[in-house]
Formats: C-alpha cells, sequence, structure tokens
C-alpha cells in the first residue's frame, strides 16, 4: 500500500473574530495583546510571539513545507507580517483572498489554486494542534480527519461546560467517519459510545472536496459550512474519511479569556518555521 504524503497545509484565517473584540475586564492581557484584540484577528495575539507561529512551527516539524493562508481582502496586517517582517526558512507562505465571510466551506475554495490538484490539510488560524495528529494527516491514502478526545481535550484550555458545546464526530465500526453532529445537545451526548470525540477543524482532503463545497447549500446562518461539505463528500462522492483518533489537546484560543492560559501552555515551546 503506498503512503502519498502532502506537503500543503490550508489554514483558515478569514474570520472576523467578534468573540475576540468584545471586551472582556477580566481577561488578563498586556497593552500588545489588547490591541491585537481590537482587530479580531486571532492568528497574531501575540504570545511572546504571534499566535500563529506556533501552528506554522508545528506544521513545519510535522514534514508540511507549502502554507497558504486564507484572509480577507482587509488583512493587510496578516500580508505584511508573513510577506514581509518575518523571512521562513522552512516553510513557503502563500495567500489566498476569501473575498467574503461566507463561511469555511468557501474558505476551503478560495485556496483551490494553491491546492492545484494535490492533497491537503485544513486547519484553524486560531487553534494549536498536536504534531501527533499533524503528523497522522501528513502520511495517509486519501482523504481523513483528526478527532480528539474529550478527556484529553480538558488538559488544555476549553473548560468542560464550553468543551460540551462543541462538534463531535460519529465513527462507525471501519474506523470511518460517519458524520459531525454540530453544537450537540445533552441528550444526543449522552447517547453516543464513550469515549467522545471531538472535531475541531483539522482535516486532510483531495480535490473532491471542492465539488462538495460548490454542492451545498448555506446552513440556516446563511454560511456555507464545511461540516456539510465533508457530508456531501461522504455521503454523494463516495469518499471515504478514516478517523485519526488523538489522545492530546487542541488549545484555542476564541476569546480574551482564552490568552493567558494558552500562553502558559506554549511558554518554552521552540518555534521554527
Amino acid at each position: 500500500m503506498t503512503i502519498i504524503q502532502t506537503n500543503k497545509a490550508v489554514i483558515l484565517a478569514r474570520g472576523l473574530g467578534t468573540r475576540m473584540r468584545c471586551d472582556d475586564a477580566a481577561a488578563q492581557l498586556d497593552d500588545r495583546q489588547k490591541a491585537v484584540a481590537e482587530t479580531g484577528v486571532k492568528a497574531l495575539i501575540p504570545i511572546d510571539r504571534p499566535f500563529l507561529d506556533y501552528v506554522l512551527s508545528a506544521l513545519a516539524k510535522a514534514g508540511y513545507r507549502r502554507v497558504c493562508l486564507v484572509v480577507g481582502p482587509d488583512h493587510d496586517a496578516i500580508r505584511k507580517y508573513y510577506g514581509e517582517t518575518v523571512r521562513p526558512r522552512i516553510l513557503s507562505i502563500e495567500f489566498a483572498v476569501q473575498q467574503e465571510p461566507n463561511g469555511t466551506a468557501d474558505a476551503v475554495l478560495a485556496a483551490e489554486q494553491f491546492a492545484d490538484g494535490d492533497s491537503f490539510v485544513v486547519l484553524n488560524s486560531d487553534d494549536y494542534y498536536p504534531i501527533e495528529a499533524l503528523n497522522a494527516l501528513h502520511e495517509k491514502i486519501g482523504c481523513g480527519v483528526a478527532l480528539f478526545d474529550m478527556e484529553s481535550m480538558l488538559k488544555g484550555n476549553i473548560a468542560e461546560d464550553r468543551l460540551k458545546s462543541f462538534a463531535v464526530g460519529k465513527i462507525n465500526g471501519s474506523g470511518m467517519l460517519e458524520r459531525v453532529i454540530e453544537k450537540p445537545d445533552e441528550e444526543t451526548l449522552a447517547s453516543m459510545p464513550r469515549p467522545l470525540w471531538v472535531s475541531m477543524n483539522c482535516w486532510r482532503f483531495g480535490p473532491a472536496i471542492f465539488d462538495a463545497c460548490r454542492a451545498i447549500r448555506p446552513s440556516p446562518r446563511g454560511e456555507l459550512e464545511l461540516p456539510d461539505a465533508v457530508q456531501h463528500a461522504i455521503d454523494v462522492l463516495g469518499e471515504p474519511f478514516p478517523v485519526d483518533a488523538v489522545r492530546a489537546p487542541v488549545l484555542d484560543i476564541t476569546s480574551r479569556q482564552d490568552i493567558a492560559p494558552v500562553a502558559d501552555k506554549l511558554a518554552g515551546l521552540e518555534v521554527e518555521f
């Protein structure tokens, strides 16, 4: 069996950062962190250095070499920092523009030219993923998804009450993703087998995902959602999504309250990309 490595990663950095922009007197921020938080650009939140530097470093350590940052047309700060200020030695960093904030599937479509028919991984710009998850998706056949054990996730910075609102993956008896359940209620969670596996938008895709992204309709909140595109790929296109079950936490910086605990967990981590 041939293992086909991918050296391409797409990072979704177009988000509006609505919750990050909300003032929070209880959050422990220094002046630089507060200034960036007010812009909503979570990728650039300074934790000694911009948060996204840590994400890129993890990708470099896992063997990826080409990265596409999907940004908005007005995200000049990200473009300037990664296009001019830093000089990556390991990664080649490119940009794709999502013109309107029309959802995560629409953001992936913006990177179609970058993918150029190759497999690629997709990550969030405001999540730091364990290297073992990135390694698993690096060496794989076809599509795949990394799901994260909920008990292990509690060792990160996300409290249990908040974590229970995260999407979870339903895995069939063959170890394949059956579906992603968004915002599960208590009854749904109680009915699912243990352990629970949290979806943190950590995917490996082939070119068929673009057809799936174009085929879906907007969700009730008016966006083209990546889980809907994945479901279309599974149900209609027949794409299997083997699950890499990871027992390690993902660090998440959604709001200002997340910055200090994430900074503590990343303290002293060597960054090289």
